[in-house]
């Protein structure tokens, strides 16, 4: 049983005032006896539990670290958390860009001659972001394009709507006016950009829609009954109809299971696809459009309603011939580090969530530049 060094020193100071009054002579050496090593016991004990790690430069650049006379690679020590390696990398980046951007605003408001007197509060409302305006017609597609039911829309909300639209408009109107006077004397910038860790995805068997032999393919782990994943469907339709055949779209089922529709739909949306990939994808996005229809009886009409056999569909769902398949999906998800949907991969390069169009233009375009 070990002791703190608290609980040491009293057990010790007992022990001698027992002794002392027994035999005032033997006290002293006895004491000496026992306090030690009990003493000595306790404070080693903090040192004898931490790690004896030792923090040096690595022998080459892929080490991570040595144990038992072994290397251990970057790549085999920070398995399975590479995307949160890189989101937490790329926070940083951001914030030192921002940082950055900040400062080369600032210089540039001061070397404008229209400057003067002015603060930079000043100059930014009367020569940059002066133009911006909110229109009813902005309020009215943001409140749309968010599905704000009607009975929460009033002049409270709408407030917040028109605060929030200002404060995009006058961001875009501050890159545009940096942008106008950086065109001819680019900033020059020493940050390096983390790169998106890079996977090799199993879509053998998964729908898909494009070339089959397109330059760049686009996986998506996604769920029927996520919301994010309902709002990733309007992504790909926009980048499907950006590139056309130049890019291709696979789909994996990646049900989460505190989702209780969620299995059944992935086995649905398979059982549509078995009567061809056109009905996957309409089976696709009817369930997307109205998550709230995800039952079993609810994706009986759907099936019906987009045009499958509902004798094959339904023996399909019921048998759940294709669960399978669906826990396969699953598993090849895992192998490369999912763990939320949607969760996308575009040549092999993770982007985790719905991201805006331009986070995947960016990629893709890199991509086809190659």
């Amino acid at each position: 049983m070990s002791l703190d060094l608290k609980t040491a020193t009293i057990v010790a100071s007992t022990i001698i005032k027992g002794v002392y009054m027994f035999k005032r002579g033997i006290a002293y050496s006895l004491s000496i006896m026992i306090l030690a090593p009990i003493i000595f016991f306790a404070c080693s004990k903090d040192v004898a539990t931490k790690p004896n790690f030792i923090f040096k430069s690595a022998p080459d650049t892929s080490a991570a670290f040595k144990v038992n006379g072994k290397v251990i690679s970057k790549a085999e020590a920070f398995k399975g958390i590479e995307g949160e390696i890189f989101a937490a990398e790329i926070k940083v980046y951001e914030l030192k860009l921002g940082k950055i951007k900040a400062q080369v605003l600032e210089s540039l408001m001061m070397a404008d001659p229209r400057r003067k007197g002015l603060t930079n509060d000043q100059f930014l409302e009367k020569f940059i972001q002066r133009e911006v305006k909110i229109s009813d017609m902005a309020i009215k597609g943001f409140i749309k394009e968010r599905k704000i039911p009607k009975e929460h829309v009033n002049d409270k909300l709408k407030q917040r709507v028109v605060k929030f639209l200002q404060m995009e408009e006058k961001k875009k109107a501050v890159d545009l006016w940096v942008a106008r006077q950086t065109a001819k004397k680019p900033v020059e910038i020493y940050l390096k950009k983390p790169s998106r860790p890079v996977f090799d995805v199993n879509i053998s068997d998964s729908p898909f829609m494009g070339d089959a032999d397109a330059k760049v393919t686009i996986v998506e782990f996604s769920d029927f009954q996520c919301p994010y994943c309902g709002k990733a469907t309007s992504i790909i339709h926009k980048l499907q109809k950006k590139y056309g055949n130049k890019i291709k779209i696979v789909f994996k089922q990646y049900p989460l299971p505190f989702h209780t529709n969620a299995r059944g739909a992935a086995e649905a949306a398979l059982c549509a696809n078995e009567q061809g990939t056109t009905y996957f994808w309409k089976m696709h996005d009817k369930m997307f459009e109205d998550q709230s229809k995800l039952a079993p009886d609810e994706l009986l009409k759907t099936a019906k309603g987009i045009g499958l056999n509902s004798k094959k569909f339904s023996e399909c769902v019921t048998t759940h011939r294709m669960h399978k398949t669906v826990e396969a999906n699953i598993a090849d998800g895992k192998k490369v580090g999912v763990q939320s949907t949607p969760t996308f991969f575009v040549n092999g390069q993770l982007v985790s969530g719905a991201l805006p169009v331009s986070v995947f233009s960016e990629i893709i375009d890199a991509e086809l530049a190659k």
